[in-house]
């Protein structure tokens, strides 16, 4: 069932009384393998989601569960170290459910990064991707469901979910750090399984450039919410029917780690530019 507004409101009471009168401005939702960057945070304080009223708890690999509060390149930040995915067993309303709470908690922009498989054959693993865009072709949406008026109207627009000045700040970081940036479509899939490879052929056909299994439900929940978004892709690997190899977690967990020095100075370059 969906949740009630005083339901959020009780989850951001029993965070504020962890946290006090800090008040977060960038919400950070970290991906499979990158929540190394939560460990740069300065003078942190940390709520495991297990605490949290309403909370669901993550259990995919490389996800700690649990909310960082401190400062990180200047800016007030709320990290989730790890996220709740729908294949979980989890609705949407689940997954997305940290988003509104952070939210209230004063959050007015959402940061938000991904491990995927690459889709665009002239692209390669390893490769960053500033998302532009997404589609989300079935399921529910987690804004399913009464209106909660407190957050956003009924039917929000979609139309610049990822807000364009913040992709010009993430373009203008990748110039200055010289770090190759590619730009693209995320296409949401909601697994465990990965893709076969005639999805990825229709994914491709439709305009995806990568694939991947989470973000898309915070994005929607966000935009409902006003806030701003900025989000970014780590290709991982190839996609299913690319390469003559079998997909594995493993794989993306390495590349995670690979990736991790670059992937880090451009999000920090990012965020002092909000």
């Amino acid at each position: 069932m969906p949740y009630t507004f005083a339901q959020y409101q009780e989850s951001a009471d029993f965070i504020r009384s962890r946290i006090g009168d800090f008040q977060p401005r960038v919400a950070m939702i970290l991906g499979s393998g990158l929540g190394f960057l939560g460990d740069r945070v300065e003078n942190p304080v940390a709520v495991s989601y297990r605490d949290i009223p309403h909370f669901k708890v993550s259990t995919a690999p490389g996800h700690k569960g649990q909310l960082l509060f401190g400062t990180l390149a200047g800016q007030k930040v709320a990290v989730m170290q790890g996220r709740m995915h729908h294949y979980e067993g989890y609705s949407y309303e689940d997954v997305s459910y940290a988003v509104r709470v952070l939210r209230l908690l004063g959050c007015d922009t959402l940061l938000v990064t991904n491990a995927a498989g690459c889709v665009n054959t002239a692209w390669k693993a390893g490769d960053l991707m500033l998302i532009t865009d997404h589609m989300k072709l079935f399921l529910e949406s987690p804004l399913r469901g009464e209106n909660l008026e407190e957050f956003g109207p009924r039917f929000p627009d979609s139309s610049h979910l990822y807000t364009p000045a913040l992709c010009d700040a993430a373009r203008q970081a990748a110039q200055a750090l010289d770090i190759p940036l590619r730009e693209g479509v995320y296409c949401y899939f909601p697994g465990p399984q990965f893709e076969t490879p005639a999805e990825i052929r229709a994914f491709r056909t439709l305009g995806a450039d990568a694939v991947g299994m989470s973000t898309v439900p915070e994005v929607i929940t966000a935009g409902h919410c006003g806030m701003q978004v900025l989000g970014f892709t780590l290709l991982t690997n190839m996609a299913a029917g690319i390469l003559d190899q079998p997909l594995s977690g493993e794989e993306v967990m390495e590349a995670a780690n690979a990736a991790s020095e670059k992937f880090s100075s451009l999000l920090l370059d990012c965020l002092k530019r909000m």
